[in-house]
């Protein structure tokens, strides 16, 4: 006998796509046996990526974690006994009690990011636990936030169109975003309106799977788009191609916008960004005259010094020429803002917890400073939905922070990861079959339900149900630290059917039915318009109108003169998430092993050949990785696809090793994708 049960898929992307799982539970202990996608779901409509057509050989590893284990060798080995609950529990309450006793809660650090992006995993008993402690705040704004801060100076908010309507679009510009590998389901639409005569526009530093598939693909240097959107801007308002009615209902500081851009012409912008001039001309007429235009973007851009002002200023280019008029106009980034809307935030993290406390805040970006400041020291940390050893910047110093005999630290996990290893207690962690969740998309308006649909494995539990046990361990009597998890829910989403949700398995959430958010302007900015100059910005000491300026990391600066490279560190693998599946057999020899990627050129210039091995470097790691030829790239640059763990580099080193942990302009991202390398033979 089987039984099908649906749920919702909680990794980090944009398609959040419905699933069913098929359930044997003719044995004493039901298993999973088949897992498809839901071919009722409104987004995904029955297709899964090839990482998750494989979740159950990741259910079913004989390597997950299944119980507690403790460290027995040094930090790094990845040396452990199995304990028992209890025994895990009395030393976490034990360490933890003392560093809170003796040095405040402040010296204690959470750090998760978007391992999993269900509601409860995110956010659940964890931010109540960690605020009744008083522990370090974590600005989690490694991906994403960045992108909300830049849109929020010029719009007031983050939020965008839906991407689905690029269906009705005539022009549709994909902006540092590789659609196909990372938004594989938006996909579709996209080939719908080619199909009724849109033209695809890629703009990519790398010649990506989407920018091989574009009608036309313009491929500057990284980090150096603002300088081709300020020239598009000159064009537009130069020829007068500007919507003058709906900037002058909806928008201001159009003169000062004026201004600003007068002397951005191609010419100069194609000195900044290495695109033609023409090409610039070109785009920026046809984006002004072919109507509806939209532009699709996601998180990529961010990585840079100034990601923020990228996305201030990109958020220029719709209201420049009322594109928000159109179905199929405006810009497109992210809809879970209007799914965020629906959370009581207060009632899921209990902030009152803090009772007037206000820790520090670190930044997730910054871990490794953080871990090895020897004034205000870190004296124990727990982890969990996040692998920060690699995916955190300026890793090796992450590393020698977690090397610390002093600093006592928990994971929460399903395997023994690199961060795992170093830990003093591992936890083990449930997958999302075992989990009831919600999970509040981000790339499209339907939010989801997860139901569990097996008990858990051995021992694992899930985030919610471990911050349980480590409160009671701690003997802390705070009531809603022991709330069940169908309690957290109906606390954090009061106005959504939870029943509804639960039968149903997905809903729609609020949004505009002609797809037209702000058609009528009512931007939530303090003018209620546009702002293309702001006076926010200038209180924050940054440009009051898009400004370009390069980073210090980067082809202009000092560093460049001894390296050479910009490297670029891209999700370039089908098979792998983030850091989450290269270790997996199916997944990660499929993709064969890490390498750097050269244009051939820069390969000569340094004697090397394909499949020459080579060394990389810059002041903060080397790594020494096989060379790989490729004419996805410009001269000048070099490409580490990143996710492959420690033992799968051949020196033990990761691809953020390298990068750079500059902070962004604003917005607390990071620029990774400013860091600068040489390349040599070994």
């Amino acid at each position: 006998m089987t039984l099908t049960v649906n749920g919702t898929c909680h990794h980090d992307c944009p398609d959040s796509c419905g699933w069913t799982v098929t359930v044997d539970d003719t044995e004493p202990t039901p298993v999973a046996v088949k897992m498809r996608g839901n071919p009722d779901h409104p987004y995904s409509y029955g297709e899964l990526c090839p990482k998750v057509n494989r979740f159950l050989d990741r259910v079913y590893s004989p390597d997950r974690v299944l119980h507690p284990l403790r460290r027995t060798g040094p930090k790094g080995s990845g040396e452990f006994e199995r304990i028992s609950w209890d025994e895990a529990l009395a030393d976490i309450a034990d360490r933890l009690g003392r560093v809170v006793a003796q040095h405040g809660g402040d010296a204690v650090l959470p750090f998760s990011d978007a391992g999993n992006q269900s509601l409860l995993a995110t956010q659940g008993i964890s931010e109540r636990f960690f605020n009744q402690l008083g522990a370090c705040r974590l600005e989690r704004n490694i991906c994403g936030p960045t992108v909300g801060a830049g849109m929020s100076m010029t719009n007031g908010t983050g939020h965008g169109a839906d991407a689905l309507d690029l269906e009705h679009s005539k022009l549709i510009i994909l902006w540092a975003t590789n659609t196909r590998l990372t938004n594989r389901h938006l996909w579709p639409v996209i080939e719908r309106a080619r199909a009724a005569g849109a033209e695809l526009v890629v703009v990519d530093p790398i010649r990506t799977l989407t920018a091989e598939a574009a009608d036309r693909f313009i491929q500057p240097l990284p980090g150096t788009d603002i300088a081709m959107m300020l020239a598009m801007m000159h064009v537009i308002i130069r020829d007068d191609l500007a919507d003058r009615d709906w900037v002058d209902a909806h928008t201001t500081g159009f003169d000062e916008l004026a201004a600003a851009v007068a002397d951005a012409t191609p010419a100069w912008a194609a000195g900044q960004c290495g695109v033609d001039a023409a090409v610039i001309e070109q785009l920026a007429r046809d984006y002004a005259t072919v109507r509806p235009a939209a532009i699709r973007s996601l998180i990529g851009a961010e990585h840079h010094e100034n990601g923020a002002m990228f996305y201030r200023t990109i958020a220029c280019l719709p209201a420049l020429i009322g594109s928000w008029r159109e179905r199929g106009g405006g810009l497109m980034r992210s809809v879970g803002c209007f799914q965020d809307d629906l959370v009581d935030e207060a009632a899921l993290h209990r902030p009152d917890l803090l009772a007037g406390r206000e820790p520090r805040t670190v930044n997730m970006s910054r871990l490794g400073e953080a871990l090895l400041d020897t004034d205000d020291p870190v004296r124990a940390m727990i982890v969990w939905n996040s692998n920060p050893l690699v995916i955190v910047p300026n890793a090796e110093s992450v590393r020698a922070g977690m090397e610390r005999d002093d600093l006592f630290t928990v994971v929460h996990e399903q395997f023994v990861t690199d961060t795992a290893r170093y830990a003093d207690i591992v936890l083990p962690a449930t997958t999302q079959i075992e989990s009831l969740d919600v999970t509040l998309a981000w790339g499209h308006l339907w939010m989801g339900w997860n139901e569990p649909a097996i008990e858990p494995l051995g021992e694992a539990v899930s985030n919610t149900e471990c911050f349980r046990r480590i409160a009671g361990a701690m003997g802390l009597d705070e009531p809603s630290l022991f709330d069940d998890d169908i309690t957290l829910l109906t606390q954090s989403l009061p106005s959504v059917d939870l029943d509804a949700l639960r039968r149903d398995g997905w809903m729609r959430v609020p949004f505009p039915d002609d797809g037209r958010p702000w058609a009528a302007g009512g931007f939530p900015t303090e003018s209620g318009r546009v702002e293309f100059a702001s006076d926010r910005l200038v209180e924050m000491g940054q440009p009051r109108v898009p400004t370009f300026v390069p980073p210090t990391e980067g082809p202009q600066g000092e560093a460049a003169q001894r390296f050479p490279l910009q490297l670029m560190t891209p999700k370039h693998h089908t098979r792998f998430l983030n850091s989450g599946y290269s270790h997996l057999p199916k997944h990660g020899p499929a993709e064969g092993a890490p390498f750097v990627e050269l244009d051939a050129a820069d390969a000569a210039a340094r004697g090397l050949a394909d499949g020459d091995a080579a060394r990389v470097f810059n002041d903060r790691a080397s790594l020494e990785l096989p060379v790989k030829i490729t004419e996805r790239l410009r001269p000048g640059l070099a490409s580490i696809p990143w996710g492959w763990w420690r033992h799968q580099h051949p020196d033990g080193k990761v691809a953020n090793s390298l990068t750079n942990d500059t902070l962004t302009d604003w917005g607390g991202g990071v620029a990774y994708s400013d860091t600068l390398v040489q390349v040599e033979a070994l």
